[in-house]
């Protein structure tokens, strides 16, 4: 069942475009508040509101995102009726046609689920569970339907995840540094969710091997991880020995090696220069730099960790993998997309 292309051209943009330093209100030179003459800059603000207007911007995009995903297929439902000759209505009845009824098993299931919900036993509740099970099975059929006509249509949305703009470490980069989408991992070397992502950021440098670039900066999280500071100037240190990688991966394969005789250890164990490596530990040297990547995640957006940005696209936590490859396949297929626009010129 083929039909005709069909290109939706949804220009539904964000209000606000963020930025690693904040979009700015006013001029740098000029104070949103002054107390007993010292004034209060918008940069004074970041490091408390950048969290807070990135989740609603976040939060903007999924309202949006959900609302753009029904109105495409109800337009490619409109089409696919017009093009048989019948009503939306007509198709509509169709596809509810063959919906199965809710099984027993579906319905006991339902209710166990949500029994505390129910002030009646189950056979009582029986009849409005089915009832509602059906508009549900109905309304998935409507979805699944929508999106089977979707792959013979041309879809084009428009529409993008809020993005920050934000640095990445060129000397602390896995992957080709052309390859077009960079994820900018902000972590903690003593936290334990940033320990779990590490599998799935492996397994996506491999999956997408010179499409995806993986970039570490440092996330410290003094309150609730003491040790994680001294742990990423060690890593640093050993980065001064080209062996940085090595050593952030023995750091989070024994989170329990992070005091200072864990750090010498593991130096040794990577055949790292230990003088070398002591002498720069007792030096502090990279403190400011770690106080860099701290600010500079503050204000893009992150509180806690891991952090990461595909392609300025914001990813709170250690979620599953394939939240990640939906904002890589999204980023992948809108370069291609510029690709084209720019050869057919």
């Amino acid at each position: 069942m083929k039909i005709s292309a069909m290109k939706l051209a949804f220009c539904m943009a964000l209000a606000t475009a963020c930025s690693a330093q904040g979009a700015p209100q006013s001029s740098p030179g000029e104070p949103l508040a002054t107390v007993a003459g010292q004034p209060i800059y918008e940069q004074d603000l970041q490091a408390v509101v950048g969290p807070k207007l990135l989740q609603l911007h976040n939060q903007e995009y999924q309202v949006k995102s959900s609302a753009l995903q029904d109105a495409i297929r109800q337009k490619l439902l409109e089409a696919e009726a017009k093009r048989r000759g019948i009503s939306t209505d007509k198709l509509q009845e169709e596809i509810d046609s063959k919906v199965p009824e809710p099984t027993n098993g579906e319905i006991e299931g339902y209710y166990l689920a949500i029994k505390n919900q129910f002030n009646q036993p189950f056979e009582e509740a029986k009849p409005q569970i089915q009832k509602m099970l059906k508009v549900l099975k109905t309304q998935q059929a409507r979805q699944d339907y929508a999106d089977s006509l979707r792959s013979q249509s041309e879809v084009v949305v428009l529409l993008h995840a809020p993005k920050v703009e934000v640095k990445y470490d060129s000397a602390r980069l896995r992957g080709d540094p052309k390859a077009p989408v960079t994820i900018v991992e902000f972590s903690d070397f003593q936290c334990p969710y940033c320990k779990t992502v590490q599998p799935t950021l492996k397994d996506l440098l491999t999956k997408y091997n010179g499409r995806v670039k993986l970039s570490f900066r440092d996330f410290p999280v003094r309150s609730l991880h003491p040790q994680a500071e001294a742990a990423a100037e060690a890593a640093r240190c050993a980065e001064e020995q080209g062996k940085f990688w090595e050593y952030h991966d023995a750091l989070f394969a024994d989170q329990s090696k992070l005091d200072a005789a864990g750090l010498a250890s593991t130096a040794r164990k990577l055949g790292l220069d230990e003088k070398s490596f002591q002498s720069c530990l007792a030096s502090g040297k990279f403190k400011a730099q770690i106080e860099t990547d701290l600010q500079d995640g503050s204000k893009a957006g992150v509180a806690g960790t891991p952090g990461f940005f595909v392609n300025g696209v914001f990813i709170n936590g250690s979620q599953p993998q394939a939240e990640f490859e939906k904002v890589i396949d999204g980023e992948l297929a809108a370069a291609a997309n510029r690709n084209s626009t720019r050869a057919s010129r």
